[in-house]
């Protein structure tokens, strides 16, 4: 069995950070969100992975290598643009051959793995196998209806949705779906859409097995879901402290600090991790935070956040939440007449000012 990890894309929900970083590369818990991709499919004894990647393609090569520090094998399979999830399955045919393969969206987060999923699958050997979650707006994902367990519709951000079950970024194909990805025709949005061809498989009398996640699963396309991604791993870890923490500071709970990491004169209360060389002087870290290597927290409050490598906060009179800072940004307190807010900020930003 093959691995097809998809991780092109434009990322315009997480812009700006996306005009400068592929989205799957940016961190959840100090870890980039493709990374837990890869593990998960190393983890399920998947050895050969291909990445489908677009514009980001030599960010994503530099971050993963040849995949050996997973003990897997990576091709790179270019796609010249954004063209739908079967389309993504079509151009990489010649990767995957005639095996099973297991296609996983790079954005997206499983907290079980996908090990039993995988397991299923080569026991029961459907045509796919596709990974359903209940969620409170079906309309916002591609929905399966089910009679008497069988998966027998699949419709894209149906208007009406006749089911709560959304398909979750995780399936599982035989070699038939490449008849069905040539088949089906572009949508309305001009994109090969994956519910389309399983509805083929469906069509043709091939089986198409639900499974149930168990447990959560996070798509961090946007802000709201890497802050809840990231709090859901960090809920996760263990206690270890490998940085400098002086007499003066207090370290709660579940909390990583990394080589190199300083704490003085601080509270940091977990979930927590601080990354390696980051500074946090004078400070509070509340839960929920990931504060990226080299970054500072000077005088400054900050809980349920993100912080990227290399970026400052210092001198705020209020605490910062709900946050994520990309890389190298430094945001700071000016004593300076006349008193006046001063931005310089790339296209798509966003602030908050308190009233």
């Amino acid at each position: 069995m093959k691995g097809l990890i998809l991780s092109g894309g434009k990322g315009t929900r997480l812009r700006p950070l996306t005009y400068t970083s592929a989205k799957q590369l940016v961190p959840i818990a100090n870890k980039p969100v493709l990374f837990y991709g890869i593990e998960a499919l190393a983890a399920a004894g998947i050895r050969e992975i291909g990445i489908v990647v677009g514009d980001t393609e030599a960010e994503i090569r530099a971050a993963v290598g040849d995949g050996s520090r997973w003990g897997v094998k990576v091709t790179y399979i270019p796609q010249d643009a954004p063209r739908g999830l079967a389309h993504a399955v079509l151009i990489s045919e010649p990767f995957i051959g005639r095996e099973p393969f297991v296609m996983y969206l790079g954005d997206n987060l499983l907290n079980k793995g996908i090990t039993a999923f995988t397991e299923e699958f080569i026991r029961e050997a459907p045509a796919a196998q596709i990974l359903l979650t209940h969620v409170p707006d079906p309309q916002m994902f591609g929905v399966a209806e089910l009679v008497d367990g069988r998966v027998v519709r699949l419709v894209e951000k149906p208007k009406e949705p006749k089911s709560d079950l959304a398909l979750v970024g995780v399936y599982m194909f035989s070699p038939a779906v490449f008849d069905s990805v040539k088949r089906i025709k572009p949508s309305f949005r001009n994109e090969l859409e994956i519910t389309d061809a399983i509805q083929d498989l469906i069509d043709r009398g091939l089986e198409v097995r639900p499974h149930l996640v168990d447990g959560w699963w996070k798509d961090t396309g946007k802000l709201e879901d890497m802050l809840e991604a990231n709090r859901l791993i960090l809920d996760t870890i263990q206690r270890r402290l490998e940085g400098t923490i002086d007499a003066e500071s207090r370290v709660e709970g579940k909390v990583v600090i990394e080589p190199g990491a300083v704490i003085e004169r601080s509270v940091i209360r977990g979930p927590v991790v601080v990354g390696a060389d980051a500074r946090i002087v004078h400070a509070y870290v509340g839960p929920f935070t990931s504060i990226g290597p080299r970054a500072e927290i000077r005088a400054s409050e900050i809980e349920h956040s993100i912080v990227l490598e290399g970026s400052v906060i210092s001198d705020l009179a209020n605490r910062v939440e709900d946050s994520l800072i990309g890389r190298n940004v430094k945001i700071h307190r000016m004593p300076v007449k006349p008193s006046a807010y001063r931005f310089m900020l790339g296209d798509n930003s966003e602030v908050g000012i308190r009233w």
